[in-house]
């Protein structure tokens, strides 16, 4: 992102002065993908994070989809980590049913098996070298908000109380939020399933897919390659209803395994062992006054799909712009109402397509079953329904509300389309607003901190303005020099004047 750059520790400034200062409390992949766009943005960031400093690899998530591939190309970090993972371009659950990737209209058109935490360890990379601060070991125990800020309570390493001052706090600290509890937000929701058992294990005949994963019967079971030698297994059995401080050993895992994929690969070593319960939960707000929540503190959902750190990176990408814009006294800040307005449809969307995967996973009555197995049948052979099952999952076949009479590209996701200067993502890269033209425009230059002036490659006529996170802000078949004008006035807004909304 394009702006004044920020010291470490420093005060950024702007045409309007210095940059309002953000919180942000949690450093897991939501945390640090937002604290990163503001601080690469020029906002003051610090983050909050209780734990000691280190990068867990004990984290659940071993997926990255097309959407949240698109998001980080357009912060350079995609390809550095599309070396690491592997690619996988089809899905098979149920056994039969095939969830084909291979046509997403994305670049990256497959999912990206790769553990949470290396997507942490380049997140963290980028937010250190922006500016990012860090302070490990401290603990939120309170916020307050009053009109020109927040308040946050916090206890350090040596249980020192102190009180933090800033214009805006983000709560990406995970399921039990302290940040959602201070401002009284419920978490509505849920447990779907219980006594899940995790392992990190070692396989004697490691699976012939990358991904491994099967419900049969009473039994579930998925696998996944770490990429050093060890295997994630997950596995859940019905009616094994065990409280999650009971002690689990690797032969109970093993037997969990055979039971859902008919073998335990010969496991061994287990380096980590563990359960856990599902829920299934969403904030009713992810606003309240200068407070936002993301990730797994504003919504969590089954494993099914792999949908959950994806969805809060993509909180994130959403949630950054707009709290850099108003920051920095480029918006009304009318425009942190969007975030909500944008985000809360598609958690909802996300419960209920990772809870429908699930039910249908662990069908264990005659007439689910059949509903399963039609539902497959018809998955398997309509081509536009197996084609939005992979769109929904993949995160491409989301689209945010428009005003009344907007074009019909406002509010959706651009593609990564051929620019005469290269393509959309690498565009992107500034975190700035794109606007793509059929002709040249010149424009006054005073935006160019916020906005990249583009040209198509093809012949195409629609003049668009892509959104930092890549979504159509607006767009015209036929502009003018003030048509386009009034668009980035409204949209992007001048130095010393702030952005409407809508």
């Amino acid at each position: 992102m394009n702006g004044t750059a920020t010291p470490r520790n420093g005060t950024a400034t702007h045409e309007n002065g210095p940059a309002a200062p953000v919180i942000v409390v949690g450093s897991g992949p939501t945390g640090l993908l937002l604290a990163g766009d503001l601080a690469t943005a020029g906002v003051p960031v610090t983050v909050l994070e209780k734990r000691p400093h280190h990068i867990s690899n004990l984290s659940r998530a071993f997926i990255l989809h097309a959407r949240t591939l698109e998001q980080l190309d357009a912060r350079a970090l995609a390809d550095e980590l599309e070396a690491v993972g592997r690619p996988l371009d089809h899905l098979r659950l149920f056994t039969h049913l095939a969830v084909d990737l291979a046509a997403l209209p994305s670049r990256f058109n497959h999912i990206l098996v790769i553990p949470q935490y290396e997507v942490e360890k380049v997140l963290e990379r980028r937010a250190v070298e922006a500016g990012v601060e860090f302070r490990h070991e401290t603990e939120v125990t309170g916020i307050a908000q009053d009109a020109d800020g927040v308040s946050v309570e916090v206890r350090g390493p040596g249980g020192a109380a102190e009180t933090l001052r800033a214009a805006y706090v983000v709560g990406a600290d995970g399921m039990r939020s302290i940040v959602r509890q201070a401002v009284g937000l419920p978490f509505p929701g849920r447990s779907v399933i219980r006594s899940v058992v995790l392992a990190d294990v070692r396989l004697a005949e490691p699976p012939e897919t990358l991904l491994t994963v099967n419900a049969v019967g009473d039994a579930f079971a998925f696998l996944a390659p770490f990429g050093d030698g060890y295997h994630r297994v997950i596995g859940w059995r019905r009616g094994h209803d065990i409280p999650e401080d009971a002690p689990l050993g690797l032969d109970e895992i093993k037997e969990i395994t055979r039971l859902a994929l008919g073998t335990d690969y010969g496991m061994h070593d287990a380096r980590w062992m563990s359960r856990f319960h599902s829920d299934e939960r969403q904030a009713p707000a992810y606003r309240v006054g200068r407070v936002f929540l993301a990730g797994d503190a504003a919504h969590v959902h089954t494993p099914a799909g792999g949908q959950g750190m994806n969805t809060g990176l993509q909180d994130a990408a959403n949630l950054s712009w707009k709290l850099a814009a108003v920051a920095q006294g480029h918006a009304d800040p009318a425009l942190l109402d969007t975030y909500q307005a944008e985000r809360h449809p598609v958690g909802k969307s996300v419960l209920r397509s990772s809870g429908g995967l699930i039910r249908l996973a662990m069908a264990n009555r005659p007439w689910t079953r059949a509903a399963r197995a039609a539902l497959t049948t018809c998955l398997n052979t309509v081509a536009p329904a197996g084609q939005a099952l992979a769109a929904q999952v993949a995160g491409i076949g989301y689209r945010y509300p428009a005003p009344r009479g907007a074009h019909r590209l406002a509010g959706t996701r651009v593609p990564d389309v051929a620019l005469q200067g290269g393509r959309l993502y690498e565009a992107l890269r500034g975190g700035r607003f794109v606007l793509i033209t059929p002709e040249i425009y010149e424009g006054d230059g005073a935006r160019k901190d916020r906005l990249a002036v583009e040209r198509w490659a093809s012949d195409r006529r629609t003049t668009v303005l892509v959104r930092p996170d890549g979504y159509v802000a607006w767009a015209a078949d036929e502009a003018d020099a003030r048509t386009i004008e009034n668009a980035l006035a409204a949209h992007v807004g001048a130095p010393g004047l702030a952005a409407h909304v809508g």
